[in-house]
């Protein structure tokens, strides 16, 4: 590390690689954990430091580019050959680093695998590289496990440990697992080196929660949840309010007189919480599959609107926001069932109520404490700050 690095302020860049062409799970930079893609949340946790003054996104897809502007970053196109399943991630970095109008001393590669990135870590260790303390910083796990392998007889092999000996936890060495959220690196020593590990390297220890990685869609389904159950028990700042009604406002079942009249039971307290938004002149849709007199009724009595026998929830739900010149992100829609998804993929705040089925409940970004029917479009109503 030269003096001229240590006297001036470094600069330093946040690179983001995000191709379109993952095969294990179809385009999942664009999945969603808890509403947000996986790319807005890398680049989100980017913006959110202090140390990083451009945030770039490399990428060879029209909808990742689509989501990286929407986000908030910088976009540079990378090339069909850096694109690729054999494709090395530092190849995609120094071709971004080419394109860039102006040199940053330092590069933070950030990874959309990993959801959990606090950004203050990513400022840590861009505050060591920037001190000369070390030429790369990446983030790691503490590791107490014994780790094995197979030889070339399909044999067990023990791995950086004597398998005849086995000390207590506490009196082993602590290894570190390689987490792949971040890598800080002097961006000279990447540029020679080509490679992200050079030079004096340093582990930046994050926690447990912090290090979760989605590499299978049973990573994304575990992620998805953890998120939903644990991210968000704040109010929710949103402009408008959707609803499934049947599993939502009802508990699901349906009483059926001698006369094939149906009837379902409501929640009172859920009148009480919409009654508070409407007086607000607060948006509110009941927005049902069903074609039912009864929802008619319920949503007359609510003074809210309704839209029913509804096939593509996406599509109507979609239509709705345009024509109230809402922001998607800025809607929360309540669901409790599969056809709900369709709906959720449409704004920021998808919800599930608390017995929803569980790809509901994987695909929300909260998970309500209250079941359909018990109070949980109460729930939601009182988490909304109505202005």
């Amino acid at each position: 590390m030269t003096d001229q690095f240590l006297q001036k302020s470094p600069r330093t860049v946040a690179i983001i690689p995000a191709r379109g062409g993952s095969k294990a799970i179809p385009l999942k930079n664009l999945q969603k954990v808890a509403g947000k893609t996986l790319l807005a949340r890398a680049v989100e946790a980017a913006q959110a430091t202090t140390g990083v003054d451009l945030v770039v996104v490399s990428t060879d897809h029209d909808g990742i580019a689509q989501e990286a502007e929407r986000s908030g970053a910088t976009v540079v196109w990378r090339p069909d050959e850096l694109a690729g399943d054999q494709a090395k991630s530092e190849d995609a970095l120094l071709y971004t680093l080419e394109q860039l109008p102006e040199t940053y001393d330092v590069t933070a590669f950030i990874q959309c695998t990993s959801p959990f990135i606090d950004p203050q870590t990513i400022d840590n260790a861009i505050d060591r590289v920037a001190a000369g303390e070390a030429d790369v910083v990446f983030s790691a796990v503490e590791d107490h496990s014994f780790l094995w392998t197979l030889d070339d007889a399909e044999q067990a092999v023990a791995v950086g440990h004597d398998a005849a000996y086995r000390p207590r936890r506490q009196d082993r060495k602590i290894h570190y697992n390689e987490t792949g959220a971040f890598y800080v690196m002097r961006t000279a020593g990447l540029v020679e080196s080509r490679h992200r590990f050079f030079g004096r390297i340093e582990i930046e220890e994050v926690p447990a929660e912090h290090a979760r990685e989605i590499d299978t869609m049973a990573d994304l389904t575990l992620i998805r949840a953890i998120a939903a159950t644990g991210e968000h028990q704040t109010p929710i700042d949103v402009d408008a309010l959707v609803t499934d009604f049947d599993g939502v406002h009802t508990d699901d079942s349906t009483f059926v007189d001698q006369n094939g009249v149906e009837q379902v039971r409501v929640h009172r307290g859920d009148g009480l919480g919409i009654g508070r938004l409407v007086q607000a002149d607060f948006p509110f849709l009941i927005l049902s599959k069903e074609r039912n007199p009864v929802v008619t009724r319920r949503a007359e009595k609510l003074k809210v609107e309704v839209a029913q026998g509804i096939d593509n929830k996406a599509e109507v739900l979609m239509e709705w926001i345009s024509a109230k010149g809402l922001n998607p992100d800025r809607v929360a829609y309540v669901g409790n069932d599969i056809n709900d998804i369709e709906a959720f993929s449409v704004v920021g705040w998808p919800i599930a109520v608390a017995d929803a089925e569980p790809s509901v409940i994987s695909a929300a970004r909260l998970v309500l404490s209250r079941r359909g029917g018990h109070g949980a479009v109460r729930e939601v109503c009182d988490l909304i700050q109505a202005k």
